[in-house]
């Protein structure tokens, strides 16, 4: 017969079917956030090494530029001589950006080298005018060369035309797009008119635009003007190039998901297992004491009872002690057991005795039980409490429990010594001896019912019970006959 009941195990099986769908979903969730949350940083980490990659270009060109001017500034030859011309000459071959080079006094352009005429460019006035003394036009169409608007730097009595396009380094795009913004004006795109947000409305980093199906990054840069650089590129770009960390993502997670379920597994079997089962009967107070009267065949009178172990289901119904001992015994539940039994036999005897003052109730008790002092402490510590006499309380034996130990007799002399009566529980099933009996000091002992059962009968064990009988006269012992069923049965032993 099933220990659990239909209910319980079908409360723990949903409960179990609801762990497994949300310890499921909160994993794969943390994964993905986990997945998600690497790819991020990757992606970022990616996109950061461009922009920075990109501003870093642009800055040192700028840097370069301001070094050149300032060089050429230092120069002792003559003015728009045949060397300074070479001079400007030199470093325009050995510099792509630059379109133009030219020297000026105060307004006058004097000289000047490149693709731009002997009177330069002359756009209205300056952007902007730096601290250090570096002047900045913007590209317009007021400083268009070959039809490409340039940058004009002027730095002390020399200027310079930058093409814009050559501020960004298009081999590192890759299938990307990328933007260059100066003060906050955007001084060139690549690939050459390319739609990218203005910087100032991104927030600096990795931005995953997924309306648009975009991953847009932004830097600042500000070595000589204030830089910034914002590179897009497609979101479907993006899992490619993440396909080992998704896929060794994955694997983690199915191992961690069938990890879980096996756990779970694993739980909910114990869960359902008659040992649990048994455990939670223990802790809920289930294990209840039935009573089996015991008469006195000279008095007819009920003089006490023996208390039986019954584990009462959450459905109500009852469990004999043959289906759950065995397994009490083989999970070292045996101890909790009897102090259920104790604790359950203290409940009742108060009303018991209430009405048959001289009434005694005989508590079962292992070989387990006399192993250690435990329960003998609870038996004293229930007494304390409840106010009983020792009397009250009898302590059986089975003659297979008897355990020959030094500890054992001195618990057994302990109880006899506190009031309490021992006896021997089935005897004739065992292995005692006349000896060994005598050395346990008992009170009662008490006849197995198969050999009851051989009375009037033509049984081999029908005259065993007489021999019982008179072994337990030598030894000074009271005798109980267990399983009294018809009256030839009691007419005979009330004869014996």
């Amino acid at each position: 017969m099933p220990l659990t009941t239909k209910g319980y195990r079908r409360r723990v099986l949903l409960i179990g079917a609801a762990l497994a769908l949300v310890g499921t979903a909160l994993l794969l969730a943390a994964l993905l956030a986990l997945l998600w949350k690497e790819s991020y940083e990757a992606e970022k980490e990616r996109a950061g090494s461009l922009a920075t990659a990109l501003g870093e270009h642009t800055e040192a060109i700028l840097v370069d530029t301001r070094d050149l001017l300032a060089g050429l500034d230092q120069l002792t030859t003559e003015p728009c001589s045949i060397a300074h011309l070479q001079a400007m000459q030199e470093a325009a071959a050995t510099r792509p950006h630059l379109r133009a080079i030219g020297h000026w006094r105060a307004t006058e352009r004097l000289c000047g080298v490149g693709f731009v005429g002997s009177e330069g460019l002359r756009p209205r006035k300056a952007d902007r005018i730096y601290d250090s003394g570096v002047i900045a036009w913007w590209p317009s169409p007021d400083t268009e060369v070959g039809g490409v608007p340039q940058f004009l730097m002027r730095y002390g009595q020399h200027d310079v035309a930058i093409d814009p396009r050559m501020l960004i380094d298009a081999g590192t795009l890759q299938d990307r797009s990328a933007g260059l913004w100066v003060e906050g004006l955007r001084m060139v795109t690549a690939p050459s008119g390319a739609e990218l947000p203005d910087p100032a409305m991104l927030q600096q980093g990795l931005v995953v635009d997924t309306e648009r199906g975009q991953l847009v990054s932004h830097f600042s840069h500000s070595a000589v003007f204030p830089i910034d650089v914002v590179a897009v590129e497609p979101l479907a770009q993006f899992w490619p190039r993440q396909r080992w960390l998704l896929v060794a993502g994955s694997a983690l997670a199915l191992t961690l998901l069938i990890g879980w379920l096996v756990m779970l597994l694993r739980i909910l079997r114990w869960r359902l297992s008659p040992e649990n089962a048994l455990r939670r009967g223990l802790r809920r107070g289930h294990i209840k004491a039935y009573y089996q009267p015991v008469m006195d065949f000279s008095t007819g009178r009920c003089v006490g009872a023996e208390a039986l172990a019954r584990w009462q289901r959450e459905d109500g119904q009852l469990i004999a002690p043959d289906e759950f001992l065995p397994l009490a015994e083989q999970c070292g539940l045996i101890p909790d057991i009897t102090r259920a039994m104790l604790k359950s036999v203290l409940d009742d005897l108060p009303a018991l005795i209430e009405c048959a003052p001289d009434l005694a109730i005989n508590l079962n008790l292992t070989a387990t039980d006399l192993e250690n002092e435990t329960f003998g402490l609870a038996l004293a510590q229930g007494l304390r409490q409840t106010g009983l006499p020792a009397a009250a309380i009898k302590l059986e034996i089975t003659e297979r429990g008897l355990v020959n130990s030094d500890l054992a007799r001195g618990m057994i002399r302990g109880f006899r010594r506190n009031g309490h009566q021992v006896a021997v529980d089935d005897f004739g099933t065992g292995y005692s001896s006349l000896s060994y009996l005598q050395s346990f000091e008992l009170d009662i002992l008490k006849i197995d019912k198969s050999f009851v059962d051989a009375i009037g009968t033509e049984a081999a064990t029908s005259q065993v019970i007489t021999h019982v009988i008179e072994m337990a006269r030598a030894l000074g012992l009271d005798v109980v006959a267990e399983g009294v069923e018809s009256a030839a049965q009691a007419a005979w032993l009330a004869e014996h």
